[in-house]
């Protein structure tokens, strides 16, 4: 049986047991989102925590100084002396490795600073790791809605978890609207590479769910509608890891029902919350 073949003939259960699965092995990568130990943002010469070397901002990324004997190694080269260190945004973005196990890059942030990401291949969040807890599959949580493209250029300000209430404007391509019971929605979601990502809130979160919120990554089909699978909602990195900035949902996002489908919250191995 070919691997078409048999993904037609898989359930609904089945698909999402399989996405699942590789969800899990997914944040337990060396850049999984259990591994990312620390993002500091360089706006003077500084150290960061966690890893040798001095920082410092520079045209298109930060510059690192640093003897040989600290053995930093960016793109293939050991530092000694000084080197700089390309953007994620640059076209040919800098790779930095500390360690066997600890590497970094740097991101760039809309009003133009640079942060430095390190991550651990062997981090805490990695070691006590259990399992994502979600719910059993709803099809009742599988939702067609229509899809009304926005003039071009229409944007949407979404605060952010550690912005102290600032906002940041983000490509809004579409509406997306759906009526249920009796209550009508017009969802607002952004452009994510070639997806587009809605930031949800519902009446589970902080009770049965991560208290932030959830994402769910759709596509627009051909026909005008959009299809809205919930099962296949996920928890944002930030419930992962504290060193993430995660969106948070807009008032239009969040939904007063509970919404039982989904991911549900990050476990340790011992069953416990780890994070709430």
């Amino acid at each position: 049986m070919d691997a078409m073949t048999d993904v037609a003939t898989q359930t609904p259960e089945d698909l999402l047991a399989t996405y699942r699965s590789r969800r899990e092995e997914s944040v337990v990568q060396p850049k999984g989102s259990l591994a990312l130990v620390n993002t500091q943002w360089v706006d003077a010469e500084q150290t960061i925590w966690g890893v040798p070397g001095r920082w410092a901002p520079a045209e298109n990324g930060l510059t690192v100084t640093a003897e040989a004997t600290e053995g930093i190694v960016v793109d293939g080269v050991l530092v000694d002396g000084s080197a700089v260190v390309r953007s994620k945004n640059d076209p040919e973005p800098s790779e930095i490795a500390f360690s066997d196990t600890v590497s970094g890059f740097v991101i760039a942030n809309s009003e133009g600073g640079y942060a430095l990401r390190v991550w651990d291949s062997q981090s805490e969040g990695i070691r006590d790791f259990g399992s994502i807890d979600a719910y059993p599959y709803n099809p009742d949580w599988v939702i067609t809605a229509t899809f009304t493209e926005n003039p071009a250029g229409t944007t949407m300000g979404f605060e952010h978890l550690k912005d102290d209430g600032a906002t940041r404007e983000e490509v809004i391509p579409g509406e997306i609207r759906f009526t249920l019971d009796g209550i009508d929605y017009n969802l607002a979601a952004f452009k994510a590479g070639r997806a587009l990502q809605l930031v949800f809130a519902d009446a589970t979160n902080g009770v049965d769910t991560y208290s932030v919120g959830r994402f769910l990554y759709l596509a627009p089909n051909p026909d005008g509608t959009i299809t809205l699978d919930f099962n296949r909602a996920v928890l944002p990195p930030c419930a992962f890891s504290y060193n993430f900035n995660c969106p948070l949902p807009p008032k239009q996002n969040r939904f007063a029902v509970a919404i039982e489908a989904g991911e549900k919250n990050v476990l340790r191995k011992d069953g416990s919350l780890l994070h709430a």
